[in-house]
């Protein structure tokens, strides 16, 4: 069974370059001023997610294991 995932998203730091939704296209979605916002963190698969995560030039995505709070990224 996958775990769930916490997801956030610091629109103090995304400067809207999309590296989440090219790589979770259902985890995240652009809001209004083009930054990624969490959508349905149980939508892409733990995998997808860290990428996107990784792959955001800013790290401006965090994702935290609800069930423990362990920190996953950064």
């Amino acid at each position: 069974m996958a775990r769930k995932l916490q997801l956030s998203v610091d629109h103090d730091l995304c400067v809207g370059n999309a590296m989440c939704v090219t790589f979770a296209t259902k985890a995240f979605v652009l809001n209004e001023d083009r930054q990624g916002t969490p959508a349905d963190p149980d939508g892409d698969t733990e995998e997808a997610i860290m990428e996107a995560a990784e792959n955001c030039p800013v790290a401006a995505i965090s994702v935290v294991d609800a069930a423990t709070g362990e920190q996953l990224f950064p």
